[in-house]
């Protein structure tokens, strides 16, 4: 496969193998293709719970978020982080 870089890709590349970061302008390629493979895994998983929230909205299983709602359920968070916490301690230290 043969590609053309801009004249910035390649200085970036360049100061990348002036500085030490990369041993060859393929290993700078290679590590920008894997943070790409990277990103699009985190975009599609993304989306996938975006349709999954979705999808529960529809069934009718969604939660009202007013300012009490969030009062509410910061609450609930806070009394089960205490309530971990609490068990944590109790236990015996090995």
């Amino acid at each position: 496969m043969d590609i053309q870089l801009t004249p910035d890709q390649e200085a970036f590349i360049r100061d990348g193998l002036a500085s030490g970061r990369y041993q060859s302008a393929e290993d700078a390629v290679r590590e920008a293709l894997y943070l790409w493979e990277e990103r699009e895994r985190s975009r599609a998983e993304i989306l996938a719970a975006v349709d999954k929230a979705e999808a529960s909205l529809t069934r009718g299983k969604g939660r009202i978020i007013t300012r009490d709602s969030m009062q509410e359920l910061a609450e609930e968070v806070k009394k089960r982080g205490r309530a971990r916490l609490a068990s944590e301690e109790s236990r015996p230290v090995k």
